[in-house]
Parts: structure tokens; sequence; C-alpha cells
């Protein structure tokens, strides 16, 4: 919590608190991770709500950012003439909405195999697709995948 204070940042009673041993980071492209110090492992999800999440916006009034010798992406308040690892937007983050498929899209000859599959758990399965161009078939098999089938085309 130290490092919210040094940054500026207040702490918080949220939901969104981590657990003991936890630190919250950001990639360069703005997605958020947690780091488990304990374990000394990382993961996407937070620890506690299981949400995704990255940051959205520009850096507030009078930071920027830099990159270090060792290439480590730097933030510098020249307000108050300091610098942290911590980036000060990540108290702003929004939760990451994963894509839905919208049950009513239509597909036609040119939908790839890819937006029918897309959300498809194909863990330790091969999906074979046919249809060269005429368009994406379905198969009865397809249920196996757990996919279900899209609206527009026969049921199977």
């Amino acid at each position: 919590m130290a490092a919210l204070k040094y940054a500026g940042l207040d702490d918080t009673d949220s939901d969104d608190e981590l657990p003991p041993g936890w630190e919250e980071r950001s990639t360069k492209d703005g997605w958020v991770y947690y780091a488990n110090h304990f374990e000394e492992k990382t993961q996407w999800e937070h620890p506690k709500t299981g949400k995704r999440k990255r940051i959205a916006g520009d850096l507030p009034y009078g930071w920027e950012q830099e990159t270090d010798e060792n290439g480590q992406i730097y933030f510098v308040d020249h307000l108050n003439k300091r610098t942290t690892y911590l980036d000060p937007r990540i108290a702003f983050t929004v939760e990451d909405q994963p894509t839905k498929i919208n049950p009513r899209q239509k597909y036609d000859g040119n939908t790839t195999a890819m937006d029918i599959l897309q959300g498809c758990d194909l863990s330790g399965k091969v999906a074979i697709v046919t249809g060269a161009n005429t368009g994406i078939g379905k198969s009865k098999h397809m249920n196996v995948f757990g996919c279900e089938p899209p609206s527009g085309l026969v049921q199977w």
C-alpha cells in the first residue's frame, strides 16, 4: 500500500482490495495482471473477484511515461517531482468485457470458421472445417465441442 500512497493514490476499502502478498501490475499495452509474491506466480484474473481489467484513459495532468535503461516503464510526476514504476492510472481501470456472440448473428458464405467456433472450448479436440467455397457448413458433431448451433444455420 505504500506504493499507492507514494504514487499519490489513497488506499481504499473496495471489493477489489487484494489479499496480502498480492500486487496489481500492468503490461505495456494496458492490461492489468496480478502478482502473487508468496507463490511467485502471476495471473490475469483478480484473485478475489475473478475479473479481468485494463487501463483506460490518459495519464493524469502533469504525468509522463518514460523507459529506463533496462527497458522498464516508469512514470514521472512533474508536479510533485517524483518517479514511480506504479502506473497512476491503475486506480482507474475498467473491467474487461469479453466479446459475446450475438445469438441472432447471421452467417453466410463470407463467414470464417473462426467466426463460427469463437467461444467454443476445443481443448484436446480436433475440429475439421469443410465447405470450400460454399460457405460454412455445420456438423451434427459440433455439439461435442460445447458449441451452440448459431441461428441462421440448420440446427444439428
